[in-house]
């Protein structure tokens, strides 16, 4: 309902405009103004278009977005959208028009049937698919710079998760308690202190080689948490009880690197282990996720936890997937699935040089994109809408030639500002200057 009285809003206000500009073509062309019935009557009328119109379109965006989602703004979908608006356009004029004679001006509907001409439709019609191209760039607006934010997100925040994977991962309390326990095997079990150092090897050997990368596949990072178990079962002995999968279902499955690391070492860190509480953790595999579970028996004496590693995988899988990471709880289990992946997003971080150097070159191929897109969009501006005014010459005296003019151009203006860099209302590169000022606020502090 909130959402129902909101869009009615923004149906008057868009109304209130398409009316002024209505009025205010009259008014240039000669016409008068007086503030009566008849005015009343002519305002009731271009409103009760405007809310239905809008109201019927901005239901066929919402079909099709929720469809489609970012893919919405495709040439295979959006031959889909349009001829959509239109056909409920028409509709729509259809039963308001019916409304109108019928219903208000008192006609029989085979009066309205035989009276109906293809002129009546146009000018609505116009008016709807030049309001439909604005809302519809307005959205790919919003939707570009989104993404755009979006990935300048996956850039910061890899290097950011790939940092807090080499702080917050590899505890140093791990590190310190194997070391202790490997002095004392080394007195007591010579043969068990090397295989203990073997594998301590091979998991720091992991973490040095999977430590640049978005996504691991799913058979690597299971031996990895193989490996990873078998220091803790020699710390702890038999007090824990370890089940992974045998063979991987699904061999193009990725996760992120570590995460399993994280989720047993969390298991260790917050339950009781002892012989006579042992610790069952079992990995399995569900259709789209990895499932780790153990059984709770939590610690009755320990420091609140600050969460920091279930916080480091939901943040590092937002980044790549809007799949959640599943966290439940019982009376006798504590359950966590991490969704699997398909693809690689990027084998390993380049070096700095060559990073900046492609990442210049990238930006510069989208410049130049860009700008043949404006281009494109300009010269077939320049090339139709005179077209469409000579045409509104010699078809009819009502200058409706100005909608898709004054809804294009501004489309053309906003699409330009937008390659070339320049806010209408904040000036040129005025997000980077406000970026560097606050960058140099930071840096003063």
């Amino acid at each position: 309902m909130t959402y129902f009285l909101k869009e009615l809003g923004k149906a008057f206000i868009v109304g209130c405009a398409i009316y002024v500009v209505f009025l205010a073509i009259h008014l240039l062309g000669g016409g008068g103004l007086e503030f009566n019935a008849a005015l009343a009557e002519d305002f009731g009328i271009s409103m009760l278009y405007s809310v239905v119109l809008y109201l019927l379109n901005m239901q066929i965006f919402t079909f099709f977005f929720d469809k489609y989602k970012t893919s919405l703004y495709t040439y295979n979908h959006l031959v889909k959208a349009i001829p959509a608006s239109v056909v409920v356009t028409v509709v729509g004029v259809f039963f308001i028009r019916l409304f109108i004679i019928v219903v208000l001006y008192g006609m029989s509907i085979t009066y309205f049937i035989t009276e109906e001409k293809i002129i009546d439709y146009s000018i609505p019609l116009v008016v709807a698919l030049v309001c439909n191209a604005i809302f519809y760039f307005f959205f790919y607006y919003r939707y570009k710079k989104e993404r755009q934010v979006k990935e300048q997100k996956i850039i910061a925040g890899t290097a950011s998760a790939q940092f807090d994977a080499l702080k917050n991962q590899l505890d140093p309390h791990f590190l310190f308690n194997s070391l202790n326990v490997l002095t004392s095997l080394i007195e007591e079990n010579p043969i068990q202190a090397q295989k203990f150092t073997t594998s301590l090897s091979k998991v720091y050997r992991y973490v040095l080689e999977q430590k640049n990368k978005e996504l691991i596949s799913l058979g690597e990072e299971l031996a990895f948490a193989k490996t990873y178990m078998t220091l803790l079962k020699m710390r702890y002995e038999d007090s824990i009880v370890f089940e992974l999968p045998e063979a991987v279902k699904d061999a193009d499955a990725k996760v992120v690197p570590l995460a399993l690391q994280l989720l047993l070492e969390n298991a260790v860190k917050h339950n009781v282990v002892s012989g006579n509480h042992k610790l069952y953790i079992r990995i399995e595999e569900e259709a789209n996720y990895l499932v780790v579970r153990n059984n709770l028996q939590p610690k009755k004496v320990m420091s609140k936890s600050s969460g920091v590693g279930l916080i480091n995988i939901r943040q590092r899988y937002g980044l790549l997937t809007q799949r959640d990471v599943l966290i439940s709880k019982t009376e006798l289990e504590f359950i966590i699935k991490i969704p699997k992946l398909t693809r690689q997003l990027k084998t390993a971080v380049m070096n700095t040089e060559q990073y900046l150097s492609d990442k210049k070159y990238a930006m510069a191929k989208e410049h130049v994109e860009e700008l043949k897109g404006f281009y494109i969009n300009l010269g077939l501006y320049c090339l139709i809408i005179p077209g469409l005014i000579l045409l509104n010459m010699y078809t009819t005296r009502f200058p409706w030639a100005i909608f898709p003019a004054l809804g294009w151009g501004l489309g053309v203006l906003f699409h330009g500002s937008e390659v070339f860099g320049w806010n209408p209302f904040l000036g040129k590169d005025w997000e980077e200057r406000k970026i560097r000022e606050l960058m140099r606020k930071d840096q003063n502090k």
